[in-house]
């Protein structure tokens, strides 16, 4: 057997970052990636998905203009203790973007559609500010598909209509204009370490966001910006206290679209809550503070226990 010496020497110049890119966090993770057609209202929607681990179902949800890349950090730490399906939702990423507005009820029964493709008949589902909208209204109106709920920076739960404009006039400059500095700005909004905002990252959504058929996608997202349309959907005690799956409201210090006061609002109207704030971090904490987001994640997906 040849001996081999497995000494090294300190690299020189910069040090290999923390962060290594999207392919460098999904390297050593066994995962699929593909696409599966999704039956909603008739029609068919080619979705995307990526699944890895093993264990309990665990589904998570991106924000609006989002995709599945904004959990590439969390992917292998979560892994480790679920079955972890990630998916861009209905007129975002890269799957398909049929022409109608996505609203809530349309984003909740794309949602349990995919589980049903999929073979999952329950799961514990996390979502991120759109997201997490989604899957509340999921737990309220299917609460047969649902075990445990993570709330993560749900955003604008008091429906101002100052944070409606600035995210429908922020997220539409974007993708009318897909260059580095107007797509730079809305991935910094997300973010309370703005150094933390990679070239990958921007650059991603600029691909994603010059799609044919991306203008009119994000037109029909945001309808949810809209008062008039969005009091239909908005957060209210009325859906809101039919939501009798255990949850977990995750705040930040730095979220830019509701403060804590929101998440007592939540508390007072939720059957079943318990609250945790993440500090110095902004909107994307799965992407700020990996470490205590997985920390979060497995012990109350796991164990039910409030975490530390």
């Amino acid at each position: 057997m040849t001996t081999v010496d497995e000494t090294r020497v300190e690299p020189s110049g910069p040090p290999i970052p923390e962060h290594a890119g999207i392919w460098g966090e999904l390297g050593e993770l066994e995962h699929t990636l593909r696409y599966v057609d999704v039956p909603l209202d008739g029609g068919v929607v080619r979705t995307r998905v990526l699944q890895a681990g093993t264990g309990p179902e665990l589904v998570l949800l991106h924000g609006t203009g989002g995709h599945l890349e904004a959990y590439a950090r969390d992917l292998a730490g979560l892994a480790r203790d679920f079955h972890v399906t990630v998916y861009d939702m209905v007129g975002h990423g890269w799957s398909d973007l049929p022409d109608r507005p996505y609203t809530i009820d349309v984003l909740a029964a794309h949602l349990v559609s995919l589980l049903d493709v999929l073979g999952i008949d329950r799961a514990h589902l996390s979502g991120e500010s759109l997201g997490g909208w989604v899957v509340a209204w999921v737990a309220a109106h299917h609460p047969d598909r649902v075990n445990r709920l993570v709330l993560n920076t749900p955003g604008n739960i008091a429906n101002k209509p100052e944070v409606m404009a600035r995210m429908r006039d922020s997220t539409m400059a974007a993708v009318r204009d897909p260059s580095d500095a107007t797509v730079r700005r809305r991935v910094e909004f997300l973010f309370h370490h703005k150094e933390m905002v990679t070239d990958e990252l921007v650059n991603l959504r600029r691909r994603i966001y010059s799609r044919p058929g991306f203008v009119r996608a994000i037109t029909n997202t945001l309808v949810l910006q809209d008062p008039q349309v969005r009091k239909d959907f908005a957060w209210d005690p009325a859906w809101v206290s039919k939501v009798t799956a255990p949850t977990l409201l995750l705040w930040t210090s730095h979220d830019p679209t509701g403060g804590l006061d929101e998440a007592d609002l939540l508390l007072g109207w939720l059957p079943d809550a318990l609250l945790h704030v993440i500090d110095d971090a902004g909107h994307w904490p799965q992407w700020e503070k990996v470490g205590e987001f997985l920390d979060v994640h497995r012990t109350w997906l796991l164990t039910g226990q409030e975490p530390s």
